[in-house]
C-alpha cells in the first residue's frame, strides 16, 4: 500500500492497482500550489465531510477521471444529482470494495457544503487492504467511539487531524492513538491555515515521549506501508 499526502487532509492511497483519493483540497491551498492536480489518479474519490477544504476539487477530479465518490449518504446524494456515480454509506456500515473492505465510523465535527447545503454526518474510514488496515479519522474532536476500532481491525496506521482549534490537537491525538491501539500515526489538518499552524518538532517529541512514531509529510511526499 502507498499512501501519497497531498496537503491539508488529501492523501491518495494506492491499494491492489487502484488509487483512492481522501478529501481532495489541492487548488485551494496555497501550500500545495506545486502539486498539478489534473495528473492526480482517481478510481475513487472519499469524502470525510462536505466543508470545502475537504471537498473542493471533488467534483473536477471525479468527472475528469471518472472516479466513483463514497461518502455518507447526502453528500453522495448531492454529486449523484452532479452525473457522478457514488456509493453512499453511513456511520457503522462497511463495503467491500475491489481493493477491500472500508468500514464507515464516527467522527464529531460539523458538515455543510460551502453554500450552506447540509452534508449530513461527518465521518472516517477503516480501510481494509493488502493485509494492511488504515484508520483515516477525517477532521474529528477525540472521541471514546474510537475505542470500538480495535475491536474488529488491528491497525497499521492512523490518520489522524493535528492541528488543534478545528479538530483535534497533539494531545489528543496522542490519546486518540492508544484509543485505536496504534503506534504509527500519520500527522494531517495542520499549517494550511493560521489558526492550526503547529510546532513541528514539538509535536514529533510529545509523539516520542508517549512510545509513538508521528509521521510529518512534505507534500507530494510517498509512504509504503
Amino acid at each position: 500500500m502507498k499512501i501519497t499526502f497531498y496537503g491539508h487532509n488529501c492523501l491518495l492511497l494506492e491499494i491492489q492497482g487502484k488509487h483512492i483519493l481522501i478529501d481532495p483540497f489541492i487548488t485551494g491551498n496555497e501550500l500545495a500550489k506545486d502539486i498539478d492536480v489534473n495528473s492526480i489518479k482517481a478510481d475513487y474519490i472519499f469524502l470525510t465531510h462536505a466543508h470545502s477544504d475537504h471537498t473542493l476539487d471533488a467534483e473536477a477530479i471525479a468527472k475528469r477521471t471518472g472516479a466513483v465518490i463514497v461518502s455518507n449518504f447526502e453528500i453522495a446524494t448531492h454529486y449523484e444529482e452532479r452525473g457522478i456515480e457514488v456509493h453512499p454509506m453511513n456511520h457503522g456500515g462497511s463495503w467491500k470494495f475491489e481493493f477491500g473492505k472500508v468500514k464507515y465510523v464516527t467522527a464529531i465535527h460539523t458538515s455543510s457544503f460551502g453554500d450552506g447545503k447540509y452534508g449530513g454526518q461527518p465521518g472516517g474510514f477503516v480501510i481494509q487492504g493488502e493485509h494492511k488496515n488504515v484508520y483515516i479519522a477525517g477532521d474529528t474532536a477525540l472521541t471514546m467511539d474510537m475505542k470500538l476500532i480495535p475491536l474488529y481491525t488491528k491497525l497499521d496506521l492512523a490518520v489522524l487531524p493535528i492541528g488543534d482549534n478545528f479538530t483535534m490537537g497533539i494531545d489528543d491525538a496522542i490519546i486518540a492513538s492508544n484509543f485505536v491501539e496504534c503506534d504509527k500515526v500519520l500527522g494531517v489538518h495542520y499549517d494550511t491555515f493560521g489558526f492550526i499552524e503547529i510546532d513541528h518538532e514539538e509535536a514529533k517529541r510529545k509523539f516520542y515521549d508517549a512510545g509513538k512514531d508521528l509521521m510529518l509529510l512534505e507534500i507530494g511526499e510517498s509512504i509504503e506501508l
